[in-house]
This record gives C-alpha cells, structure tokens and sequence, in this order.
C-alpha cells in the first residue's frame, strides 16, 4: 500500500473534521444506503482524528522541548510511522496533500487536485478554512471501486514557525535538508494549507 509521508506541524482537531460532507459522484453514491455512507464517513472522520491528535501531542512535546526544528525532525520520522499504524489497523491509505507540496511524496493526483482547488476557490468566496465541508466520492476505475474523502486543512498560528513567511534561519536550514524541494511556505494564517486524505477499498 502506498502510505504517504505527512507534513510538519498539526492543528487542533477542529480544524480537520468538518460538521458537514458534500458528496460527488451521486450515482455511484446511490449504491450505499445513506446509514452505510454515514457510518463510512464517521470511521473515515475517525481515523483523521486519531492521526491527528497522535501527531499534535508528539509536536507539542517537540516544541516545547526543543523548538520547531525539533518538531520538524520529529515530523519527519514519525507521521510516517503514524500512518502506517492507522493503515495497518483500518486496511486505508492515509496521508495528506497540497497544492504547494513539502514532501515530493505527497503531490496530489488528479482527484485531489481537484479537491485542492474547490477548497481554494470556495474560500476565495469567504468561507473560513476551518468551516470547508469535506469532499467526499465513489470513485470507479480499472482497480475497482474506492471511497475516497477528503478534509481541508486550515493554517494555524503555530504552523506559520515552519510554513508562514518569516521563518527562522536554523528552519530553514532544517527544512532544506530534509525538503530540498520545498514549497510549503509563504503561508498566512487561516489559509487553506492542503488537506487530509483517505483512500478506502469498496
């Protein structure tokens, strides 16, 4: 299974599950009943949590105790590792992505991509990247059916240490030795920065 590598620096749990989905693909939708597509969408809601309040705690420490290049370091060895434990356990692929990537790993498909960009063009609109309504579809290919969810995420006061616009020398340092192909900076808070994203087996 492919198990993306996730990017530094978690937000509160809030930010990344939605009250409200806006599903796509209604005819293949159809194929579950509506108490199916719900409790998918809450398990799927589950796992994101669960990622992300492992990850967060970890930082948190890391911040505390070293600062953000220590959280960077401990980003980078243990969202992995995170994933991994949650694919594992649910049988998903789990990770995240972006329009402005920091791990080359973590570029988006085309299916994400076009998520990326509802996401952007409705907070253009004025709505805040904390109230953005995950996006989720049955998608058909040659591989088969899959269920596929995604929930942006907004950026947070303490991410902008390792992706705003004034980031710290010894960051960067940190950040150009592990993401030489960085684009994940120049981010200002409330801004979408990417998005969660699941990919189960139908």
């Amino acid at each position: 299974m492919n198990i993306r590598k996730l990017a530094p620096i978690a937000l509160g749990l809030a930010a990344f599950v939605g009250t409200s989905g806006h599903a796509l693909g209604d005819e293949q939708s159809k194929a579950m009943t509506d108490e199916e597509l719900q409790e998918r969408i809450a398990e799927t809601r589950a796992a994101i949590e669960q990622f992300a309040s492992t990850l967060q705690g970890e930082l948190v420490a890391a911040m505390e105790e070293g600062g953000p290049t220590q959280a960077i370091e401990v980003c980078n060895e243990r969202a992995p590792e995170i994933a991994d434990d949650i694919a594992a356990d649910t049988g998903w692929e789990v990770g995240r992505t972006s329009l402005k990537i920091r791990n080359p790993d973590n570029s988006p498909d085309e299916w994400e991509r076009i998520q990326l960009e509802h996401f952007e063009s409705q907070h253009a609109d004025g709505i805040p990247a904390n109230e953005l309504a995950p996006r989720h579809e049955v998608v058909e290919d040659e591989d088969g059916a899959r269920f596929r969810f995604m929930s942006a995420i907004p950026t947070g006061g303490a991410c902008l240490a390792c992706h705003g616009t004034d980031i710290d020398r010894d960051v960067k340092h940190a950040l150009e030795r592990l993401y030489p192909d960085d684009q994940a900076t120049g981010y200002s808070e409330g801004e979408v920065r990417g998005a969660f994203t699941i990919t189960q087996e139908m």
